[in-house]
């Protein structure tokens, strides 16, 4: 292989190397780091939080486990649902 080649064989991987980039860093680091921020709502979710569910819902955490909440939603109402159905907390301090 000939100087003139490897230049010819460098110009014509650029682009791919400089989309690699540009995917890793518009795309997948973001969400990376959209996961993380998720993740680490509903590892502290605990009972008597204030929150609200993907479906828009507010209530009160009454209990927990590693896959459901219990949340009531008016006074003596309490259903069950999936922990990855919270969106987020009604406090928006605690959503940070």
């Amino acid at each position: 292989m000939q100087g003139g080649d490897t230049m010819a064989l460098l110009n014509s991987l650029w682009p791919f190397v400089l989309m690699g980039g540009i995917f890793y860093f518009m795309l997948w680091r973001p969400q990376k780091k959209e996961q993380q921020k998720r993740q680490d709502l509903l590892n502290s979710l605990k009972e008597g939080d204030e929150i609200i569910t993907i479906g828009g819902i507010y209530g009160k955490i009454k209990a927990i486990s590693e896959k459901r909440v219990k949340v009531e939603v008016a006074e003596g109402v309490v259903i069950e649902m999936a922990r990855n159905a919270v969106s987020g907390f009604q406090n928006p301090a605690k959503n940070s």
